[in-house]
């Protein structure tokens, strides 16, 4: 019993023994780990501060390049503004230095122009003083030839002047016997002559000038390229001036005609410029012709300013100006309109100068007669008429009014100035051949016949060509189809029927086109 007790004590003590050694083993041998490992972790936060050390100099080193790099752009950049600011101080000091030497030049000129002035004054002065003294010599010697001859200087020059008439007179009655002999002798021959050069000119002012223009070409193979596939390029041409395109065997030359001389001659202006593109189809027609009337319109006004300044006025209002710029390009009787108008001008000023009135007065009421041509196939009545209202519109003096409205006998005259323009108008337009009244109603006949056209419903636009002959009328094609259009044209061949009077016949053509337009895109 005893023993067994002994045994299990001192096994208890064996359990107990070995524990204490195994935790005093564990002990040591977590006392080793932990040296280990916090001199280990030492060893890594060393490295890493020195690793952290290392890349503080690096960085510092690399800001410390980039920052002298920074620095020798920065001196470059600095000597380069130096340089130009340099420059453009030396070249404001030569503008300076050219600045003085140009003012040191104006003074010298001042100077001598001061001096120049001040002899120019005296010579004027001498002159003046000698110019009296002749004044008083020859008074003097007026005054010993009345005492001489018996009578004043009045007298000796109407004297003078009834010895010159009756010279004159005598002359001229024998020049006039002398004529009328020899016209007697050969009245039958002169007369045919007269009349067949009177007929000549005549055709060749009224017709010719007024209502045909002649395009030249390079070629005849250009007229085909005008007419285009199945005319329609002649078609959009003759559509958009309004002007009949007359193709012959003429060679190298088409004819332009029309009685508008505006639209003839942006006809004639659009056409050249066509030929000599080369590019003829609708499109291009169309804004060529736009283009062209733009230009012309321009040019009227160019060409009014420029009348106005040769003749020196002044206070001309703007639309006064533009209808002058029109007149260039209207012709009346043979004559350029523009033309006439100034000799009107001119002549009236002369005769209100030799009657002592106001020549200033005269020459503005002498250019302004004809101004009511420039619009009168726009706007009914007589020229005379239209022409007054314009100048009444437009603020011209009373006196230039009734010169413009009376310049025909339309109304009375009521001052001596519109009797002068009376006068100044018909020694311009005095020619042999004149045909006051035939151009005037020749004129009247296709302006009317353009607006019966246009009072019908539908028509857009008409256009009165060959010489009142034939009559082309553009309709919308939305508000007249097929079957209208032929019952518009026997609508408007009554209705000319029934208003007007003409010779021979008149072809009414109506004209309808669609046109369908989209782009590519």
């Amino acid at each position: 019993m005893d023993s067994i007790f002994f045994y299990i004590s001192a096994g208890i003590f064996v359990l107990f023994l070995g524990f204490f050694l195994g935790w005093l083993i564990s002990r040591k041998v977590t006392q080793s780990q932990l040296k280990h490992t916090q001199k280990l972790a030492e060893n890594i936060i060393a490295e890493a501060q020195r690793e952290a050390e290392t890349r503080k100099k690096a960085s510092i080193l690399e800001a410390k390049d980039e920052w002298y790099k920074a620095k020798q752009q920065f001196e470059k950049d600095t000597a380069e503004a130096r340089a130009e600011l340099k420059k453009l101080e030396r070249r404001i000091e030569d503008k300076e230095h050219n600045i003085n030497r140009k003012v040191d030049f104006l003074e010298k000129r001042e100077v001598e122009l001061i001096d120049k002035k001040k002899t120019l004054e005296k010579k004027l002065h001498a002159i003046s003083e000698k110019n009296a003294h002749l004044d008083e010599i020859l008074h003097r010697q007026n005054e010993k030839l009345e005492k001489i001859a018996g009578m004043s200087t009045e007298s000796a020059k109407k004297l003078l002047i009834t010895n010159l008439e009756n010279e004159a007179r005598t002359a001229a009655a024998k020049q006039i016997k002398q004529i009328k002999d020899e016209a007697e002798r050969n009245a039958s021959k002169i007369s045919r002559k007269i009349i067949t050069l009177a007929i000549e000119r005549c055709a060749a002012d009224h017709v010719v000038e007024s209502t045909v223009s002649v395009v030249d070409l390079p070629n005849d193979e250009m007229k085909g390229r005008i007419i285009g596939r199945e005319g329609r390029n002649i078609r959009a041409f003759e559509n958009a001036t309004g002007i009949d395109v007359i193709i012959d065997d003429t060679p190298e030359a088409v004819i332009l005609s029309g009685f508008d001389p505006i639209r003839r001659e942006v006809a004639r202006l659009a056409l050249d410029k066509l030929v000599k593109d080369g590019r003829i189809h609708p499109g291009r027609i169309e804004e060529l012709v736009e283009k062209t009337r733009k230009v012309l319109e321009e040019e009227i006004m160019e060409i009014g300013e420029q009348t106005i300044l040769d003749l020196n006025m002044h206070g001309v209002h703007t639309e006064i100006v533009r209808l002058l710029g029109r007149l260039r390009y209207r012709t009346s009787y043979g004559q350029n309109v523009l033309q006439h108008s100034k000799e009107v001008a001119f002549v009236a000023s002369l005769l209100a100068s030799e009657l002592g009135l106001d020549p200033v007065l005269a020459k503005r009421a002498g250019l302004l007669h004809d101004i009511g041509k420039a619009a009168d196939h726009e706007i009914d009545g007589p020229h005379a008429e239209i022409g007054a209202e314009f100048a009444r519109r437009y603020g011209e003096n009373d006196v230039i009014v009734n010169a413009i409205a009376s310049h025909h006998e339309d109304v009375e005259a009521e001052s001596l100035i519109a009797h002068i323009i009376s006068a100044a108008d018909a020694i311009s337009g005095a020619r042999p051949g004149a045909r006051r009244e035939t151009l005037e109603n020749y004129i009247r006949r296709l302006e009317k016949l353009e607006k019966i056209a246009d009072a019908f419903d539908g028509v857009e636009k008409s256009y009165a060509i060959q010489a009142g002959r034939e009559i082309r009328i553009l309709v919308s094609h939305r508000r007249v189809d097929d079957a209208q259009a032929a019952q518009l044209a026997g609508d408007i061949s009554r209705k000319i029927e029934d208003d007007m009077e003409y010779p021979g016949q008149i072809k009414v053509v109506v004209i309808r086109e669609t046109r369908a337009v989209d782009y590519a895109r």
